[in-house]
């Protein structure tokens, strides 16, 4: 028996994940010969890391284990959050995003700004201007295509207090995330977090 679509892994884990304050992002199964790989992409306003990807990883196995979609095919699981370059579509993506640079498309132009705070439907972009930082609401329905871009240095302290700051928990452009135990971090290109189970 193949592991289960897409659609059958979203419902067997979404609700479990928002039990544990997180949100399913996506689901992506790839196959190789009689192997697969479950890749569930999850986050949360405080992000995810690695210790929490695990115990997640340890939940969502539990949940496959207790259910016969699986049967006897093998799989690796990998819990993970999404990484730099993941559309903003939701309100809770630009929620998540604050103080962080963007490339928004628009019906007429495309804006690189800096994600400002989230006002009901409208999101608040820093733009730059030859005078200085400029702030400018946006109908999120206006919004065509949106991601985040990648930052290697800190941003503007202007630009940053313009955009109401960085949320608690999540890291700032240009800054490292410190690992769970060795004080390693990843820098703004690859912020994912990560655990993977073979099953």
């Amino acid at each position: 028996m193949p592991v289960p679509p897409p659609e059958r892994i979203v419902e067997l884990v979404s609700d479990l994940l928002a039990r544990e304050g997180y949100d399913l992002e996506d689901v992506v199964v790839t196959a190789a010969g009689k192997h697969s790989t479950v890749r569930l992409l999850v986050d949360s306003d405080a992000g995810l890391g690695l210790d929490e990807a695990a115990r997640l990883s340890r939940i969502v196995s539990e949940a496959f284990d207790g259910v016969s979609d699986f049967g006897e095919s093998p799989y690796v699981l990998e819990v993970t959050s999404p990484g730099i370059g993941r559309p903003l579509t939701e309100p809770r993506h630009w929620r998540r995003a604050q103080g962080r640079k963007t490339k928004v498309e628009l019906a007429d132009e495309t804006l690189v700004a800096r994600i400002g705070e989230l006002v009901g439907d409208e999101i608040r972009l820093v733009l730059p201007d030859r005078s200085g930082p400029v702030v400018r609401s946006v109908p999120l329905s206006a919004v065509r295509r949106a991601v985040v871009e990648v930052e290697f240095s800190p941003p503007p302290p202007r630009e940053l207090e313009l955009a109401g700051g960085v949320p608690d928990g999540r890291v700032a452009a240009g800054e490292l995330a410190e690992g769970p135990e060795d004080g390693t971090g990843s820098d703004d290109h690859d912020e994912t977090n990560e655990t993977k189970v073979d099953k």
